[in-house]
């Protein structure tokens, strides 16, 4: 406890650090009180929250905090804007030209400004989208004019997705983390104390105590799981040659300085997740659409419930499939390689260039299948926890989207503040060392 305090002490000593933590508390306060700021030409009291809760509905009310389910201007969040960026970063690994403006400062400048007009193309696509779901869900609460209601939401949909933007922006430059990750975060988060007192209250009144106290504990053991694998690295070592001069002439020699190039468990993050969830909310449209009672129907409303086999199942493997996919995308083993060759380092034992690759390639493909199968588990821990009587709302804690959002965030932001503290001479906010994983 002491130790604790004493990181405070340091933490809140740190002028630069203190203005940033609180720089970004104030930017988080205003996206939250946003979140709560009904649409104007709509009835709050007939607001139907309950359709917002599951498939991709409630992936989208996830991300924005619960402000989809408010029909608040902030409804769509940072949805548009990760949307656009998840189509630039692809767009930078297939298109050579978006590959190139990527490895120079001038080029991501553009691509951050490309990025932002695709945000705003993809909020007016969203937001149209988001008018339709409201006159169905709404209907009657709606106290305007529909022609003036669609025309007003639209600008203020888009207006408040590019202030939410802005936000994150500013808090990645001038506060403490990634912006536009901690008010995915803090959205996440900000659901936790009232499904906890939800299930505290289920429990209580069925006599289930002790029951209670063993989610709990779970509860906190999954999150113990889900640091160490987002924190878990394969440390592959590199020897760099250095150049010894004498008798006017140069020859190299091996044994020199040793570093290690870091290969993450999950290095493809939450994304297969995401996109894993995405295309399970397809057959829950297709079994709206069929009228046959027979097996295909069945089959497809299997698929759309979380609690079933079929659906947690396919959720797995499509996990899986996923996570090699994204990993294939984003990790390039033949550029790690050239840089190697460029900085006059190696693997010992392995020849430089396509063997180098080679290796580095077959490592990953190695730590990639328990880091998929661990995301898989993960993704589908609260289907099981809904079955074994956990309530929906806690049971979506138990791993899932949620969590490793949530973990991961966290994650980084400590290193952040721990940077800080490194830079000045402090202690780190760990007593055995900086926060790091190794496998």
């Amino acid at each position: 406890m002491k130790k604790f305090i004493n990181t405070i002490k340091n933490i809140w000593s740190i002028e630069e650090l203190r203005n940033r933590i609180l720089f970004t508390l104030g930017l988080i306060l205003i996206y939250r009180l946003g979140s709560f700021i009904v649409l104007p030409g709509i009835d709050p009291n007939g607001l139907n929250q309950n359709h917002a809760q599951d498939g991709l509905l409630g992936l989208i009310n996830m991300f924005a905090g619960g402000a989809f389910s408010n029909a608040s201007i902030f409804a769509l969040g940072v949805m548009p804007y990760i949307s656009a960026s998840i189509f630039m970063q692809l767009a930078g690994i297939i298109i050579p030209q978006f590959a190139k403006l990527q490895k120079e400062e001038s080029g991501r400048t553009k691509i951050n400004q490309y990025t932002r007009y695709l945000t705003i193309i993809v909020t007016v696509f969203q937001a149209l989208a988001y008018i339709q779901y409201l006159k169905q869900q709404v209907g009657g609460s709606i106290v305007i004019n529909p022609t003036l209601f669609m025309a007003s939401t639209l600008v203020v949909l888009t207006a408040g997705t590019l202030f939410v933007m802005y936000l994150g922006e500013r808090i990645t430059e001038k506060g403490i983390g990634n912006g536009v990750s901690l008010l995915i975060m803090v959205g996440i988060l900000a659901r936790l104390p009232h499904s906890l007192l939800q299930e505290w209250s289920a429990k209580s009144d069925n006599d289930q105590i002790s029951f209670f106290i063993i989610e709990i504990a779970f509860f906190i053991a999954i999150i113990i799981g889900l640091v160490a694998m987002t924190q878990a690295i394969r440390r592959i070592p590199l020897t760099y040659a250095r150049r010894v001069m004498g008798n006017n002439a140069a020859r190299e020699l091996s044994g020199g300085s040793r570093n290690f190039i870091p290969l993450k468990l999950n290095s493809a993050g939450v994304m297969p997740i995401i996109f894993a969830q995405a295309l399970l909310f397809v057959p829950a449209m297709l079994a709206g659409y069929t009228s046959d009672n027979g097996t295909a129907q069945g089959f497809l409303h299997e698929l759309s419930q979380p609690t079933s086999l079929w659906y947690n199942v396919v959720y797995a493997v499509l996990v899986i499939a996923f996570t090699y996919f994204y990993t294939a995308l984003t990790f390039n083993p033949t550029e790690i390689a050239d840089n190697l060759q460029r900085n006059n380092s190696f693997i010992p034992g392995i020849h430089g260039g396509q063997p180098t690759a080679d290796y580095i390639g077959t490592i990953m493909d190695r730590i990639t299948l328990p880091g998929s199968i661990f995301l898989a588990l993960a993704g589908i821990l609260p289907g099981i926890a809904t079955l074994l009587g956990v309530t929906q709302g806690f049971a979506s804690f138990f791993g899932g989207t949620s969590m490793l959002i949530g973990v991961g965030v966290i994650l980084d932001t400590l290193q952040q503040i721990e940077s800080h503290l490194l830079m000045r001479h402090y202690d780190g906010l760990m007593k055995t060392g900086r926060i790091s994983g190794i496998i």
